[in-house]
């Protein structure tokens, strides 16, 4: 788990960017596993036609800047898992 905790239930339309700068994609929604009321991850859509979406875990965002709207990865997009 990160040292620091996020609110990610207020991300939806953010961007998302990987350790190089590359665009993920943006936040669809936040995605709820272990508490009903924490979300866990948030669903990425790469691309405005694409079905595709990836799952992005708490624990690979470094950082969120909520001026800008954008959520800085520690991770490379490839390690990220995809879902339709």
């Amino acid at each position: 788990m990160s040292a620091f905790a996020y609110d990610l239930r207020r991300t939806s339309g953010y961007l998302v960017a990987d350790v190089r700068g590359r665009i993920v994609g943006r936040v669809e929604s936040p995605m709820y596993g272990t508490k009903p009321d924490e979300p866990d991850a948030v669903s990425v859509r790469s691309g405005w036609i694409s079905r595709r979406r990836r799952v992005v875990p708490v624990d690979t965002i470094q950082q969120i800047d909520r001026g800008s709207g954008v959520i800085g990865l520690r991770v490379e997009r490839e390690l990220l898992k995809s879902f339709l």
